[in-house]
């Protein structure tokens, strides 16, 4: 049911969120000269995927997860998409080919070795990636792989419609506030 939810709502938003994408993609060429961010990620059964994302950070930047980047690495642009979360949209492609879900695990990086771990142990990647979940409303990223980890097992234990729901409402109205970047 969640899979046909996914599809359903990330076929709606590509469709009607396209003059919004397309008006973001315009400012981010502006912006960074190239507004589309592509990461390998850990998925689903540990196989790599290609996530997409809006550019927020200067294309020089290594490629690192948030909580190890340089603040000074964020452009103004990148700071309002990150702020109103918008650098997500782009996502919905990823929940369109199956490779993530509306409510999951953030996908993380391959190199991200502990989280990797942590992961596995509590069978989290058994499950699809998300764009949200448990762990980003509640403000916790990846810097703390174990908790983060435990958390999403927690969630994963008892996800259901109603909390499919809840997560996506919760990050729409702002709660959370993603990965936090490190001060320079």
């Amino acid at each position: 049911m969640i899979r046909l939810l996914d599809l359903v709502f990330s076929t709606l938003g590509l469709l009607l969120g396209s003059p919004l994408l397309l008006a973001l993609y315009l400012l981010g060429l502006f912006d960074t000269g190239s507004p589309l961010f592509f990461q390998s990620r850990v998925g689903r059964h540990q196989t790599l995927f290609t996530l997409v994302k809006f550019r927020t950070m200067h294309r020089e930047t290594p490629s690192v997860g948030t909580h190890l980047a340089d603040a000074a690495a964020v452009t103004r642009f990148g700071h309002l998409l990150r702020r109103t979360k918008l650098d997500e949209l782009p996502q919905l492609w990823n929940v369109f080919k199956g490779e993530m879900s509306l409510v999951g695990p953030r996908p993380c990086l391959p190199n991200q070795e502990e989280l990797i771990a942590e992961r596995a142990a509590r069978d989290v990647f058994a499950e699809r990636p998300g764009i949200t979940g448990l762990a980003q409303i509640q403000g916790i990223d990846m810097s703390t792989p174990k908790l983060l980890a435990e958390t999403d097992a927690k969630m994963l234990a008892s996800l259901g419609l109603q909390d499919y729901f809840f997560y996506i409402w919760k990050t729409a109205t702002g709660s959370g506030s993603g990965d936090r970047i490190r001060s320079t």
